[in-house]
């Protein structure tokens, strides 16, 4: 592991330290929506126990043809448990000219990887009709995005419902490329969201060419040198931030 001091370090991977803070923090701007419903590990053990292990394959044979899947997959999570809570509501299609969350400016023309979660719904429907949803496909597809990306796995619970509503104008409020810093805490802030940890830890996620996190790498590597930052952030000086690797877009 890198020392403080040392040259930013490269992740193996699409993004495995960023994708896992994605999959498992973001579970929280879901928790609102959620708090009528018990989430656990085993919500399908009776009723669909080869989930997992369907869309697992669905996602190994997307890989072969598309090595950028898992981090589009990864982004998809993050951006639909951003607006309204983790219930798959960006997969809802234009309906009646109605603007959806994918047409949102954030996700129009970028958002990728909806016809591999097709896919693995399809798998699931043909194993065991009316049982996953659609945002537990994409929770799962994330922890298996990380896990074959060369990060570590976690048990994923499972139990969310699925939104029947698209929130267009929430969607706009992603995060950012070039949004300044004090804008993209404050994002975070209201996502429930840690707006230093989860803050940096999503950052690293970026496009290589993306000039605003390259700045912000280097702001917060010298912030972190200083002697009076918060004791909170230690864990982001000391692992996080010299590890960031700008990617090319998911």
């Amino acid at each position: 592991m890198a020392s403080p001091s040392s040259s930013p370090v490269a992740l193996r991977g699409a993004a495995t330290l960023a994708a896992l803070l994605a999959a498992v923090c973001l579970l929280h701007a879901g928790g609102a929506a959620l708090a009528a419903a018990d989430l656990c590990v085993d919500y399908y053990d009776c009723t669909c126990p080869d989930a997992y292990k369907i869309v697992q394959g669905v996602l190994v044979q997307a890989h072969k043809s598309d090595p950028r899947i898992f981090a589009s997959l990864i982004r998809l999570h993050l951006h639909d448990c951003f607006v309204q809570g983790c219930d798959g509501s960006l997969l809802l299609n234009t309906f009646n000219g109605m603007e959806t969350e994918q047409d949102a400016i954030p996700n129009k023309g970028s958002a990728r990887g909806y016809s591999v979660v097709d896919a693995a719904k399809a798998a699931l429907e043909a194993a065991c009709p009316g049982v996953v949803s659609c945002a537990d496909i994409l929770a799962i597809a994330s922890e298996i995005s990380v896990q074959l990306s060369g990060g570590p796995g976690w048990s994923v619970l499972l139990g969310r419902l699925d939104g029947f509503t698209s929130n267009f104008t929430a969607a706009g409020e992603l995060p950012g490329p070039f949004d300044p810093l004090n804008t993209l805490k404050e994002k975070y802030r209201t996502a429930t969201l840690d707006d230093t940890t989860d803050l940096v830890a999503l950052s690293g996620n970026r496009a290589r060419a993306q000039a605003q996190h390259r700045k912000l790498h280097r702001l917060l590597i010298l912030w972190c040198r200083r002697p009076h930052f918060r004791p909170r952030a230690m864990p982001v000086c000391h692992r996080q931030t010299v590890q960031l690797q700008w990617h090319e877009p998911a």
